[in-house]
């Protein structure tokens, strides 16, 4: 009953895992029996998914049991969950054409908080390539009360394994293959803090030698679980239909130099096809034949990495598959631990020393453009020799710009117009490229909402040019907003910061618990001049602001020019980087600094 669980567990926590045992019995590199025990009690909504009542199957794989039972708070059953209780539907979205995955699960509705969950299933595999992990905390506000992790090996086989973030006195090993958490209180989540995996007990678990829908593999290394996607998933799919190659060849004739040849075909592909996602084959990872592709006009990422390989291959140009988690959060592929990773495949064109990486998947990126969702992480490169994992792109706050350039004219009632240049780069470019493609309405409501500090905004005209060559963003605007400034008897008042203001402050924690990081580094460069009114002087205004600190740096300044102007001139660069939770008040501090001095005001008054 959820009247026992103890006080200290309940603490922060919206559910508690009451007992948790997956064991794993593995009968043969093609036979592995996954079975689950989990009780979980739940005190509020945002604790129902901890509940985990969902089993995944292709047809690889079959739920030989799967059930559950509803206990209200004083222990007593109210609710028992049969097999055909269960939903069962595709396991992937519906932009996917076709797929063999599936899924069941059981999504209960409750009447009253707490209650408790007993969750049985059995699941046979006929794959040993996705060994499950063991995870007793895979969320926050998530108490364990005890969870367990048994492997049985009844092969003979070498299984690998790799420990993370044991140091807890709560983890215990009860032997090589089977180990017991007890009593792990909850973690409160807070901002910035790294991917709750990264400082969780947890187990990874791999067959030396596995098999993957019926196509058998070694995996002692990286160079070894490369060497097989290269000779059992990619070899042999690569095939163009002529017309293909007589094109590509006629598209780079005369062109020279290699990555040249390369923008023209990754440009030819862009224009040929589009994404459409494809899970089907071995495990869902051997891509599309090059041919059908060509054919069809579509693929998922990699039935368009491989298909952009094959052509380049046709022009003399080397390339690589790339195995890559792809996210706006940054996640590594293990160096250290060779297994079935990654969730998306991009290409990777070797030029000299430089990695050059391409995304696939777009029929919009500029070439060798990866910033937002495959940057600045490890990735397994494919040889035929075997794999090898490199970094992609970082980049730094020198390659993010965003300059802002503004000619702002004042009238005497504090309305203005203005003409405002935004150009950006690298993440940056990122966030604004998508504006593009939107209606005119689209964008005038994206403008408002981007300046919402600026009441009584209209957006006259907007210009968009997209440099994909020199991967440039520029955005001209026409703005005009009445009674920016607030007036006062014979004086204005006005924020000369008007086109980009920082205004979010970081949260405040008494006790900070975790580690904090930031993802990406930037710069912002702003540059204005502010046509007063010509009846109006100015009687006041800040001399600016210089803040130096590790986390970067912020600089304002206000200079008075001929012919009644000003010039406001802002500079603010964050840098990327892993930092301790005792630097977070300082850099709470650098944030609220920022913020303060965006608002920075100038008094006129009437001559």
């Amino acid at each position: 009953m959820s009247l026992l669980v103890p006080q200290d567990l309940k603490s922060n926590s919206n559910a508690v895992v009451r007992y948790n045992k997956e064991r794993i019995e593995i009968n043969g590199i093609d036979e592995m029996v996954v079975y689950t025990k989990r009780i979980v009690t739940v005190f509020n909504k945002y604790g129902n998914r901890h509940a985990n009542t969902v089993e995944f199957y292709n047809d690889y794989t079959e739920i030989k049991k799967i059930e559950a039972k509803i206990y209200d708070q004083f222990g007593d059953e109210i609710k028992k969950i049969r097999r055909n209780d269960f939903t069962d539907q595709s396991a992937v979205s519906g932009g996917t054409l076709y797929s063999d995955s599936r899924v069941k699960f059981f999504e209960y509705t409750p009447v009253k908080y707490p209650y408790t969950i007993e969750y049985e299933s059995e699941v046979h595999h006929e794959s040993t390539a996705f060994m499950p992990q063991w995870r007793p905390i895979d969320g926050f506000f998530l108490a364990v009360q005890h969870s367990e992790f048994e492997i049985q090996n009844n092969t003979g086989e070498t299984i690998r394994l790799k420990k993370e973030n044991f140091e807890n006195d709560s983890i215990s090993e009860i032997s090589e293959f089977h180990f017991k958490a007890e009593n792990l209180p909850s973690i409160k989540y807070e901002a910035y803090c790294p991917n709750i995996a990264m400082y969780t007990p947890r187990v990874k678990v791999v067959m030396a030698k596995f098999s993957m829908a019926g196509v058998e593999g070694h995996n002692n290394n990286w160079q070894d679980f490369g060497k097989w996607v290269y000779s059992k998933l990619l070899t042999g799919t690569d095939v163009l239909p002529q017309s293909a190659i007589e094109d590509v060849k006629a598209l780079t004739d005369g062109v020279d130099n290699k990555i040249e040849r390369a923008k023209l075909v990754y440009k030819y592909m862009q224009d040929k096809t589009r994404y459409i996602s494809v899970q089907i084959g071995i495990g869902g990872w051997k891509p599309m034949l090059a041919d059908d592709v060509d054919k069809l006009g579509y693929g998922d990422c990699k039935g368009l990495t491989n298909y952009t390989k094959a052509l380049l291959e046709v022009v003399d140009v080397p390339s690589y598959y790339t195995l890559v988690y792809g996210d706006e959060n940054i996640r590594d592929i293990d160096a250290d631990f060779s297994s079935v990773q990654g969730n998306h495949a991009i290409l990777c064109v070797p030029n000299n020393d430089e990695h050059i990486f391409l995304e696939c998947t777009s029929q919009s990126n500029p070439f060798g453009f990866t910033a937002g969702f495959t940057d600045d992480r490890d990735v397994l490169l494919v040889k035929p020799e075997g794999g090898e994992i490199v970094h992609t792109k970082v980049y730094n706050a020198d390659d993010s710009v965003q300059k802002t350039m503004a000619n702002v004219i004042f009238d005497e009632v504090g309305s203005f117009t203005s003409d405002v240049t935004i150009t950006t780069t690298g993440y940056q470019y990122n966030n604004h490229q998508r504006i593009e493609t939107e209606t005119l309405r689209d964008q005038q409501l994206y403008y408002k909402n981007y300046w919402d500090n600026i009441n009584n905004i209209t957006i006259d005209n907007i210009e968009i040019e997209d440099d994909k060559d020199n991967i440039v963003f520029s955005e001209n605007i026409k703005v005009v907003a009445e009674n920016y400034a607030s007036k006062s008897g014979k004086r204005l008042i006005l924020q000369p910061n008007m086109f980009n203001k920082l205004s979010n402050i970081p949260p405040r924690y008494s006790e900070r618990k975790l580690d904090f990081k930031v993802n990406r580094s930037f710069k912002d460069v702003d540059e204005y001049i502010i046509q007063l009114p010509e009846n109006m002087n100015i009687e006041a205004m800040s001399e600016g602001k210089e803040i130096k600190t590790k986390f970067g740096i912020y600089k304002f300044s206000i200079e008075a020019l001929e012919g009644n102007k000003l010039k406001y001139t802002r500079t603010y660069v964050l840098n990327k980087g892993n930092y301790e939770k005792e630097d977070y008040k300082a850099y709470r501090n650098f944030r609220k600094q920022i913020v303060k001095n965006d608002k920075s005001k100038i008094v006129l008054i009437t001559s």
